[in-house]
């Protein structure tokens, strides 16, 4: 009985050790965000013993900050209704249509998503500016999509071979079309596959740094990643203006994970427990 105990605390404290590890980082930036510049280098104290909201407003009213958030929104929003329209559409034939070599198609894709961007940004750089492209919106939709596109479709694909099979026949049988059965059974009932590859799709797009340095120039298309890492001047580090901005672009990324993360987590388990 003795024994029993530490075991049983263990669990949680190992969790709660994890929450405080992954957290940290957020509460050191937050509390940042409000120190005055004559304590943002001293240590103690941790909490700031004059709170302002001056960083806040330098970001607003002396950088471009609002037309960057703009940019990353429009963005992850578009990437990530084309990625769920693209997906979607090859999710459902290699989950439900009698096609040959599915399987070896579905490999190839995840084959595809092991590629570092590294490797791709230079011929993308390449055809984006053959294009006419570069510094705008669609550069970075168009890139950001092709490199989420894999794990979209795997996520789609993996749902719908869950739902009964006799959707798909019942639904052939009162005359659907394999259009018609897509559209009206299927994605009605992906919604919890759908919002998680779109939270992860959304995410990937909210927070991409590499293409959005390649590819933008100016404030015009320029990201919140870019901007935020522009942030620092010649002679000097503007950590409070990093950290009020860092806090001000996570606060979108919790709202929505909190709304859908019942969706999230079922679209994600789903096919790892079998009745």
């Amino acid at each position: 009985m003795n024994g029993g105990l530490p075991r049983r605390l263990l669990l949680p404290l190992c969790v709660i050790l994890v929450l405080l590890w992954s957290l940290l980082p957020i509460l050191w930036q937050v509390t940042t965000s409000f120190k005055p510049n004559s304590e943002l280098l001293s240590l103690p104290p941790l909490m700031p013993a004059s709170p302002t909201f001056e960083h806040y407003r330098v970001i607003f009213d002396e950088q471009p900050f609002h037309h960057v958030l703009v940019n990353s929104t429009v963005v992850a929003f578009a990437t990530t209704l084309a990625a769920l329209g693209i997906g979607s559409l090859a999710a459902f034939p290699l989950a439900r249509l009698p096609i040959r070599g599915k399987g070896t198609f579905l490999g190839i894709v995840l084959g595809a998503s092991m590629f570092p961007a590294i490797v791709t940004v230079g011929p993308l750089f390449v055809i984006i500016r053959e294009l006419g492209l570069r510094d705008t919106w669609w550069a970075l939709v168009i890139s950001h999509t092709s490199f989420s596109l894999p794990l979209t479709i795997w996520i789609l694909t993996n749902f719908m071979r869950e739902l009964p099979e006799d959707l798909y026949r019942a639904s052939r049988i009162d005359g659907c079309t394999p259009w018609q059965s897509f559209y009206h059974v299927f994605l009605p009932l992906c919604r919890p596959g759908l919002a998680a590859a779109a939270i992860l799709v959304f995410l990937f797009s909210w927070t991409e740094f590499l293409f959005a340095l390649t590819f933008t120039a100016t404030e015009a298309s320029r990201t919140v990643p870019v901007a935020i890492a522009l942030f620092p001047g010649l002679h000097e580090i503007r950590w409070g203006e990093m950290a009020a901005a860092s806090v001000i672009v996570t606060i979108p990324v919790f709202l929505i994970v909190g709304a859908f993360h019942k969706h999230i987590v079922r679209g994600l388990t789903v096919g790892a427990v079998k009745g």
